[in-house]
């Protein structure tokens, strides 16, 4: 009797050795894929090719249509990021005087959510007279993201009505009256992207005494992960021409390299752990770098980018020009769901 494995192709599983599986895609004998348990309520489809030891090997072809577009997407993702600038590298865990971090993980969701092309502003002209943050957000794909806390709210959004984005980052947070509206408050946000963020390796777990309790820290157990969000922000507020390095985070074949990065700034300030990237740098050189920041949102909190040149210290002059290109140039190709 021949053995039969399952394979999970999804974040794990490069666009090449996707192709890989789906051109070895032969099915033995007389058997043909077949619908499997069904999990959400809808059939999952497995399909069976020959492994490299002779084995059958079972695979969902839904893994195999996303592992593209997941392979395009950075490995930590924008609430990760935030989270490990502000989490003390020894210590592991947030200040206990940081009441900031919590409502910005939530705004990151949303922007992740956009830059992975699932959500987009409505594009009715009559929004156009509100504010960025006031005008509504709708669903253009619901396309599974592989990220438990994107999937989770992705399909709030999809099953409720059109909101803004400051009123979802409002009830993702738990920041409202309405009894009915406090379903969609996104619980334990930290906790989960902690665990997660072990599981890629960057954290682990320890266990810390204060004295009436025991809590569960998180120090840094990759230092390189941490130092590579580190060098990218101090080059953009920093370098009269920003270029940023490649690194096994942060790949050159990533979408939105810049605007992502913009987004960590920015996001990392408004969360109050920028300093942390900051570190290093002398006190003047510091509040010279917040001024920076301070740009960075004004350019970047309207649409288009940049419409008008701010004064400024001659920093990060490409800035405007590369993130315009990659709005321009960069399209989302969404996987397929089938069903």
């Amino acid at each position: 009797m021949s053995e039969l494995t399952r394979r999970s192709v999804g974040c794990g599983c490069s666009t090449s050795r996707a192709g890989n599986i789906l051109e070895n895609n032969h099915l033995i004998g007389n058997e043909s894929p077949e619908a499997g348990s069904s999990c959400g309520g809808e059939a999952l489809v497995i399909s069976y090719g020959s492994g490299e030891n002779g084995h059958k090997t079972a695979f969902d072809p839904n893994d195999v249509g996303q592992s593209a577009e997941r392979s395009g997407q950075p490995i930590p993702t924008l609430m990760e990021v935030v989270l490990l600038l502000g989490l003390k590298d020894k210590r592991g865990y947030l200040s206990f005087w940081n009441d900031k971090t919590s409502y910005v993980l939530r705004g990151c969701i949303v922007i992740e959510l956009a830059l992975r092309g699932r959500v987009s502003m409505q594009k009715d002209p009559s929004q156009r007279r509100f504010p960025l943050a006031d005008r509504v957000i709708e669903v253009i794909s619901d396309a599974l993201t592989g990220k438990v806390l994107l999937d989770e709210s992705l399909k709030m959004m999809k099953a409720s009505e059109k909101m803004s984005v400051s009123k979802w980052i409002d009830l993702l947070s738990g920041e409202t009256w309405n009894l009915i509206m406090i379903r969609y408050q996104l619980k334990q946000v930290r906790e989960r992207l902690e665990r997660g963020l072990v599981d890629k390796g960057i954290l682990r777990t320890d266990k810390k005494n204060f004295v009436l309790f025991n809590m569960a820290t998180h120090s840094l157990a990759d230092t390189g992960a941490k130092e590579d969000i580190r060098v990218r922000v101090r080059k953009v507020l920093t370098q009269r021409t920003v270029i940023l390095p490649r690194s096994c985070f942060f790949s050159e074949s990533f979408k939105f390299r810049y605007t992502r990065t913009v987004a960590i700034v920015c996001a990392a300030y408004a969360a109050n752990v920028l300093g942390n990237a900051l570190a290093t740098l002398r006190n003047e050189e510091r509040d010279r770098e917040f001024a920076q920041v301070d740009n960075l949102l004004a350019e970047h909190s309207q649409w288009p980018f940049a419409r008008a040149a701010l004064p400024g210290n001659g920093l990060a002059t490409n800035l405007a020009q590369v993130i315009a290109e990659e709005a321009s140039n960069h399209t989302f190709s969404l996987p397929s769901r089938a069903r």
